[in-house]
């Protein structure tokens, strides 16, 4: 089995200057190809430069820009699984969970996870990738806590991001009670976590851990 890399961050685009050095790295830098998984609207070709940002600089050359979608087509997964580096981005946590979770784009990733392909969510995508997918009520239409299935690709935790500028103690406290997991992982905005073969091996910037004590 393949060394995997997961990269959870806590807010929006850029990486931290660290983390975006390691992960061009393990996306094997300007011989690679990293895809940006994210959610169409108005303005996303400008955007795209805050996810590229502090990549390009360490040498990263080559990205393709995947909107995701409900069906998506077969060039879609063909660009997905030619890459050698996958972001998953930011926005509405409910419209990225159904796009991915349970579907043949989410399949694709897990697989390319297991093969060592380096992943990182922001926001949203960091939220989507455990096992268990926690969106607080200030990210939901109806303002309800929500546990649903996530991607899978870590177990035994529960995530929250945008930890200190959305309040997120009690929630984080909540679910890991619910969730019966071991850990919980706060993760503030301009801060991100790095799992190696899913145990946390470093971390950039804010985060916050509480242990089920039950």
């Amino acid at each position: 089995m393949s060394s995997r890399h997961l990269f959870l961050m806590g807010g929006s685009p850029p990486f931290g200057q660290r983390f975006g050095r390691m992960f061009t790295k393990l996306a094997c830098g300007a011989d690679g190809k990293i895809a940006i998984l994210f959610l169409e609207r108005e303005g996303w070709e400008v955007y795209m430069k805050k996810y590229t940002s502090a990549l390009i600089p360490n040498g990263a050359e080559n990205f393709c820009y995947l909107p995701l979608s409900a069906d998506p087509a077969e060039s879609f997964l063909q660009e997905l699984i030619s890459s050698s580096g996958i972001i998953i981005g930011g926005g509405d946590t409910e419209s990225y969970r159904r796009f991915i979770v349970d579907s043949e784009t989410g399949e694709c990733i897990k697989r390319m996870y297991m093969n060592g392909i380096p992943v990182a969510g922001f926001s949203a995508g960091a939220l989507i990738i455990p096992e268990h997918c926690i969106i607080p009520p200030i990210d939901t239409y109806k303002r309800q806590h929500l546990f649903l299935k996530g991607l899978g690709l870590i177990r035994d935790c529960a995530i929250s991001v945008h930890f200190t500028k959305w309040n997120e103690r009690g929630n984080l406290k909540a679910a890991v009670s619910k969730t019966n997991v071991a850990t919980g992982y706060g993760i503030d905005d301009n801060a991100g976590i790095y799992f190696h073969n899913e145990i946390r091996a470093d971390n950039e910037g804010s985060i916050h851990i509480y242990k089920n004590r039950t």
